[in-house]
């Protein structure tokens, strides 16, 4: 562990207290990471609860940032006074509970919200070329009912073949004759 600019690293503690709990739902065991504590020198403790630091007992968790800072988030919230004056952020932040076998992590859970960047784009995009098919199919139909327009015009004569073609041009130099 690094910390920072903390004058005497033997007057600091840090404590985090965990729960393993089953969930009939998902069918295992998850543990979380209730509260860290932060004690200074003996005579001051900061108390800090952490919501979403939770992953199934059966692998780690791993977060970039685990802090009491907004821009990281804020995964530790300060519960005593004293905490309110303390800034806390754990990077690289990596914690097994239970089933640690041969010195190494499980494999890892990660703290990714729901909606990162890449996720909401790509939502987005989707939503995007949906209305395109939408206006596409709209389109097609359209097409389709344009075809049915030609009933209300003029019927106009196209022979089928050449002979009935010079026949209708016979007829009509024939009428010209007699006239």
């Amino acid at each position: 562990m690094s910390f920072g600019d903390v004058e005497d690293l033997r007057g600091l503690s840090i404590r985090l207290a965990l729960s393993n709990t089953f969930y009939e739902s998902s069918g295992q065991w998850w543990f979380s990471v209730d509260s860290v504590s932060l004690m200074y020198n003996v005579s001051e403790e900061a108390v800090f609860n952490t919501s979403e630091v939770y992953a199934p007992a059966s692998s780690s968790y791993h977060c970039l940032h685990v802090s009491s800072l907004q821009r990281y988030s804020t995964l530790l919230l300060p519960s005593t006074n004293h905490a309110r004056r303390w800034a806390i952020t754990f990077t690289d932040f990596q914690i097994q509970a239970f089933n640690v076998t041969s010195g190494r992590f499980s494999p890892v859970s990660d703290c990714a919200t729901f909606l990162t960047p890449a996720i909401l784009m790509g939502l987005v995009t989707s939503l995007i070329l949906l209305l395109v098919l939408a206006y596409a199919l709209h389109m097609v139909i359209h097409l389709k009912h344009i075809e049915h327009d030609d009933e209300h015009k003029e019927d106009i004569y196209f022979p089928q073949n050449i002979e009935e073609s010079e026949h209708c041009c016979m007829e009509s130099e024939a009428e010209k004759n007699i006239l």
